[in-house]
């Protein structure tokens, strides 16, 4: 079988100014007492270092931002936004300077950097448009018409624990923070420690353009030492990362009676349909599960296609992933870059070979390419996948695909349900209202037609997270931004109160508010 290419290494030093990270760490609550070194995953070797934080660096964190939030609560709306509708040109601007950083702290091929700079620009202009709208005070219908007035007030929480994962550390960061702050709150933020300099890069940015310091800050180290100060002084926690991390925060939480937002790990299925273009859904399959190294928790790695075009799509497929450009530049000519941890290496090494030995079949890839770098490894198609293999049921999160043949719509749609998670699902097909038929009927926050991932996500306009285990809430639309509210209602009564008027009778006025009830039914008033 054919590797995937090694292209020609890139000339860029791969390396970030001191300069730069002195200015960057500045921003992270902490006394000095610790550090900790960020190895760059292309290589290995160091990229920066770091001050950790200890539990008294985010105690005091705390008192700054509740200070910082009283005022910045007090502003308007249309204020508060400003700083986000100038960082989407000051990103534009910059852009390079931080697909740098998210390559070398990540080890991500540039296009998928690029992804999340599109994310974060995007996302905080979507919010930065609407936040206004969004929280402005709202007139409800009443219990008695043109008596009672009702109004709907969004309040922000107060300070915001904001826990970011490693493979989308810029994505899942800022595009998170922003409509937390515009909805007025502080926000508390611990981002990986291997990925905390693209996060830090746009606080500085941010402030730059406005943004009041102590608003948002930072906390890095173990969350052994600052987790549960972290989490035991929010009033609102949002976290993304693996299923287990979440029940953790849930407990942590619950007896506090606080709310949370969880999006959590999935075992992503795509469906294959008949009639499906054989080139299109080939290539579309390289991207939606080899993105990022398959580090991404909405990428696809079970893969069902019908048995009419299994005999075309997979050959094409293989040929696609086998012909893909694995590489360390700071550039775009790299299909797929590294993972980011030795540990992520380790499992998916496990994964793979523990499928081999139990009868999968490799189509492509199978192997890590420490010729290319210390985390690299192939692209990795596998069929003859079953039961007894940990990778048919639980996340690999790296670039391990499953592939199965199905006749039946209703099989596959069981088959594609048939796990504890529920994230994101993809169908393939030309007849775009069969897609949307079936799509309706998996288990899942998002389905895609036509794509992997990104048709989804990437409409903020409308939610995204997860069912079942893969999470609690939703990011973006409405809700992304409701959900750092308190909302409350304020009820005015006038003319008339709820009670009998004059000397009427207790029975006399529920004769009157029975009949008011068919009378503003048939209105339809009520």
């Amino acid at each position: 079988m054919a590797s995937p290419t090694v292209r020609a290494e890139s000339a860029v030093e791969r390396t970030l100014p001191q300069t730069l990270i002195d200015r960057l760490v500045a921003h992270i609550a902490s006394d000095g007492a610790g550090t900790a070194v960020i190895p760059c995953p292309f290589t290995g070797e160091a990229l920066a270092t770091v001050p950790l934080s200890r539990a008294e660096d985010v105690g005091r964190a705390y008192e700054r931002a509740r200070e910082a939030q009283a005022a910045w609560a007090r502003l308007p709306v249309g204020e508060r936004v400003k700083p986000f509708l100038r960082l989407a040109d000051a990103l534009v601007d910059r852009r390079e300077e931080i697909l740098d950083i998210i390559q070398l702290e990540t080890g991500k091929a540039r296009r998928h950097a690029m992804e999340e700079f599109l994310d974060v620009t995007l996302c905080s202009l979507y919010y930065a448009r609407r936040a206004a709208r969004l929280l402005r005070p709202r007139r409800r219908q009443g219990m008695m018409p043109g008596l009672t007035r009702v109004q709907e007030l969004r309040h922000p929480k107060g300070v915001v624990a904001l826990i970011a994962p490693w493979n989308y550390p810029f994505a899942l960061g800022a595009s998170d923070i922003a409509p937390a702050l515009m909805a007025g709150n502080a926000v508390i933020h611990k981002p990986d420690t291997q990925t905390c300099l693209s996060s830090l890069w746009v606080l500085d940015l941010l402030v730059e353009l406005g943004l009041p310091r102590g608003l948002w800050q930072v906390v890095v180290g173990e969350p052994a030492e600052i987790g549960d100060p972290l989490v035991e002084n929010a009033d609102y926690v949002s976290f993304t990362g693996s299923t287990r991390g979440g029940r953790a925060i849930a407990e942590k939480v619950a007896p506090r009676l606080v709310g949370y937002s969880l999006e959590l790990g999935g075992k992503n299925p795509m469906i294959v349909m008949a009639d499906a273009d054989v080139e299109r859904t080939a290539r579309g399959a390289v991207r939606a599960c080899f993105t990022n190294a398959g580090q991404l928790c909405i990428s696809i790695e079970r893969m069902y296609v019908h048995e009419d075009v299994y005999e075309k799509f997979v050959p094409r497929f293989v040929e696609l992933v086998n012909g893909m450009k694995l590489g360390t530049g700071l550039d775009f000519d790299a299909d797929m870059g590294s993972l980011t941890y030795e540990r992520q290496l380790d499992a998916v090494t496990r994964h793979v070979d523990q499928a081999v030995e139990r009868g999968a079949t490799v189509l492509a890839g199978g192997k890590a390419r420490p010729d290319v770098g210390p985390l690299f490894y192939e692209p990795t198609v596998l069929a003859d996948v079953n039961g007894d293999m940990d990778l048919c049921a639980n996340e690999t999160f790296g670039p391990v695909v499953a592939l199965y043949k199905y006749r039946d719509e209703d099989d596959v749609v069981a088959r594609a349900n048939d796990t504890p998670y529920g994230l994101n699902a993809s169908v393939w097909t030309k007849n775009a209202a069969r897609g949307r038929r079936l799509a309706a009927r998996i288990q899942a926050g998002t389905v895609n037609i036509n794509d992997g991932y990104g048709a989804a996500y990437a409409s903020y306009d409308s939610p995204m997270g997860g069912m079942k285990q893969s999470g609690v809430g939703r990011r973006h639309g409405a809700e992304g931004l409701l959900k750092f509210t308190e909302v409350q209602t304020v009820a005015s009564q006038h003319i008339m109160d709820l009670e009998p008027p004059g000397a009427l009778g207790y029975d006399r006025f529920a004769d009157v508010l029975a009949t008011g009830i068919k009378v503003m039914k048939k209105l339809r008033i009520k």
